[in-house]
């Protein structure tokens, strides 16, 4: 693989209601490219629907739409099926990533990658890493206001992912997204005057 792939990248990361999308718009904001990998699965799911009809069934797939909240049930309760899903979707987002960066490398500027399981699956050469960290009880209150479940369900989500802490210390840059949204800007603002 080039050296010069990721050069300008910064693996953006943290849990699940930790708040990645809101520091994406962010970032967006004051002007700076981001590449989704959330966002690209949604669109390779869809593209690829006739391979998720045929490894999980029909009821999956409506109007070759792939039904994401009805998979995510059969895909967090079940090791098999999400290692299945992963073989699947991880080498066509890595392809799609590799792609979007290539175009931005040529701007050299940094910009963010958002992938979500950066520290636990996808294996990118990227040599910078930040992360959105909320503290788990933070997390599993958001998670739960968020997806409208209950405490329980918010734990075996959280608990599907890497622990929070470990990743914090596992990460470059940290952003500390567990007060209000002024916060987290402030937080935001002395993460580009580091990288700038």
């Amino acid at each position: 693989m080039n050296n010069d792939l990721f050069k300008n990248a910064i693996a953006l990361t943290g849990g699940i209601s930790t708040g990645k999308s809101t520091v994406c718009n962010l970032f967006k904001l004051h002007g700076f490219l981001t590449i989704d990998a959330d966002k690209i699965a949604h669109k390779l799911l869809d593209k690829n629907s006739h391979k998720i009809e045929e490894m999980f069934g029909a009821q999956y797939v409506e109007n070759g739409k792939v039904l994401r909240k009805e998979l995510g049930k059969i895909i967090f309760s079940n090791e098999e099926n999400k290692l299945k899903l992963e073989a699947l979707l991880h080498p066509l987002i890595k392809e799609e990533i590799i792609k979007e960066s290539k175009v931005f490398e040529e701007a050299n500027k940094p910009y963010f990658i958002d992938i979500p399981l950066f520290f636990e699956k996808m294996h990118y050469p990227i040599p910078k890493s930040l992360i959105i960290y909320t503290p788990k009880d933070i997390q599993i209150q958001r998670l739960m206001k968020r997806d409208n479940i209950s405490k329980e369900e918010a734990k075996l989500k959280i608990s599907n992912q890497m622990d929070i802490e470990k990743k914090k210390e596992l990460a470059d840059m940290v952003i500390d997204n567990s007060k209000n949204l002024k916060h987290l800007q402030k937080e935001v603002e002395k993460i580009m005057g580091e990288i700038i």
